[in-house]
């Protein structure tokens, strides 16, 4: 095992867990934001597909809902955002395979995966937790995979770099700031993937969104 990654809730404290839907919902456009990441990834019938950080579920549900030939499951840490999330799904009568475990020691096999995909997790992390997670991704991954993430980007202006101190002063300066650098890019690269891309960036009121896309190392040379 990996050593631990410090461990930050959806919105830093505890007690704002109950309210994370919420903020997101009215603070982002969070359901046009997923709707395009999972197009981007291009979900097939018989693909397996990873929700990595999966938080309560919003995502996972969505492309289980959408992608009904596809097996999606999702993982996250925390017990709390899995416990809405299986709320969410009886409430919604969808069916959810989540399980709780750390994203740089995902509990799967080698190659396991078709699609990774992984939305405002990231930038929850350390540059070493980065790192990690992505060299498990790598491993999950078939050979023709391929990993995409909806985060927070470089920002374009003076006005959008301003609104994300907002983010950072929630959650944290050490685990955004390759976030707002736009580095995600670069390690990803580094990590191994090819065909690597920042596909999207949208402006928003707290900052720069961005969607990226990555093919596993075994996709070398596969056109886009």
């Amino acid at each position: 095992m990996s050593k631990q990654e410090p461990y930050l809730a959806a919105l830093r404290f505890r007690w704002l867990t109950p309210f994370y839907d919420r903020v997101v919902s009215v603070l982002l456009r969070e359901e046009p934001l997923k709707r395009s990441l999972l197009r981007q990834a291009r979900i097939e019938d018989g693909h397996r597909v990873l929700d990595v950080g999966c938080g309560t579920g919003t995502l996972t549900l969505m492309a289980q809902r959408e992608y009904k030939g596809a097996l999606v499951f999702g993982v996250d840490g925390d017990l709390e955002t899995l416990a809405l999330a299986r709320r969410k799904a009886l409430a919604t009568d969808t069916p959810l395979y989540a399980c709780a475990a750390l994203a740089q020691d995902l509990p799967f096999p080698d190659a396991t995966f078709d699609r990774v995909v992984s939305s405002l997790f990231f930038h929850h992390l350390t540059r070493p937790g980065k790192k990690a997670v992505l060299r498990a991704i790598g491993a999950v991954l078939s050979p023709e995979g391929e990993l995409h993430i909806l985060d927070w980007g470089k920002a374009q202006d003076l006005l959008m770099r301003i609104l994300f101190v907002l983010v950072q002063l929630l959650d944290g300066f050490e685990t955004t700031a390759d976030s707002v650098r736009g580095r995600l890019v670069g390690l990803l690269r580094e990590a191994g993937f090819t065909q690597v891309e920042e596909t999207h960036r949208e402006r928003s009121i707290l900052g720069t969104l961005s969607l990226y896309r990555a093919a596993a190392a075994g996709d070398a040379g596969k056109p886009v």
